[in-house]
This record gives structure tokens, C-alpha cells and sequence, in this order.
């Protein structure tokens, strides 16, 4: 399993926007400075992010970026399968796809995986940016 990037710079822009006035609309150009994002990515996680329905967008010279929901509802789990897709340490336990392999339903591996997986998810679950914004480093 690799965080992408992408989720990476998404996961910073939330957080980013999360610390900012709730009143105040954030720039495109605002978010990807201070976050050492590059622009032209940015606007295309934004945008994803806004379909996800964890931000909204504002169109205009007062345009820009919020939090559509309250940072004590996002969660980091919420923002990596925005860009990810579903969270899967192998596709065995993903659940789209399903195992392909010959031993699939009898694997002595899966109940570990399944386990790990589980508790993986509990963990990104519970981290919400309200959590983030308090973390010290």
C-alpha cells in the first residue's frame, strides 16, 4: 500500500484550508504557496476534492475554497479515498477487485491481512482535521 501524492497534497490542502477563518474563500494560488504544491495539480485535486463533497467551490473575482463540511467530519481516510480510490493493503482485503489467487477463500494470509486492513482504515477513520490541526511538529 503507497499514499499517493496526489492524496499527499490533497490530505495538506484540507488541512491547509481547515486552519484558515471559516469565512474566508481560499485561492487556488493562497493554498499551493503555502503548501509547496505545484498550481496546475492543485486545481485538478480541488476540483476532485469539491466532487467529493469535502469542499466546496466558489466561482468569481470572491471565489476560492472551504470546507463543505466541519473539520471534525472529514477524515484522513475520507480524503485519501477522494483521491485514491478504496483504501486496500493488497487485493486481497480492497474489495473491488477481490482476490485473484489460487488459494482465494482458503488463504492462510487473508484473516492477518483482513485484520491489518481493518485496523488500518479504524485509524485513518478517527483522524480527522480537527485531530491534525491540534498535532504539534
Amino acid at each position: 500500500m503507497k499514499i499517493s501524492r496526489k492524496a499527499d497534497y490533497a490530505l495538506r490542502a484540507v488541512l491547509y484550508i481547515s486552519k484558515q477563518p471559516t469565512d474566508i474563500r481560499n485561492s487556488i494560488n493562497a493554498i499551493a504557496e503555502a503548501e509547496s504544491v505545484p498550481r496546475d495539480f492543485l486545481a485538478k485535486i480541488l476540483k476532485e476534492l469539491t466532487r467529493a463533497e469535502i469542499l466546496k467551490s466558489y466561482q468569481g473575482v470572491h471565489g476560492g475554497y472551504q470546507l463543505a463540511k466541519s473539520p471534525s467530519q472529514v477524515s484522513v481516510l475520507d480524503v485519501i479515498e477522494s483521491m485514491d480510490g478504496p483504501l486496500g493493503i493488497n487485493l486481497c482485503v480492497r474489495g473491488e477487485d477481490g482476490c485473484d489467487c489460487e488459494k482465494s477463500g482458503r488463504c492462510t494470509m487473508f484473516p492477518f491481512w483482513d485484520k491489518l486492513q481493518k485496523q488500518l482504515k479504524t485509524i485513518l477513520k478517527n483522524e480527522t482535521l480537527v485531530k491534525l490541526r491540534g498535532s504539534k511538529k
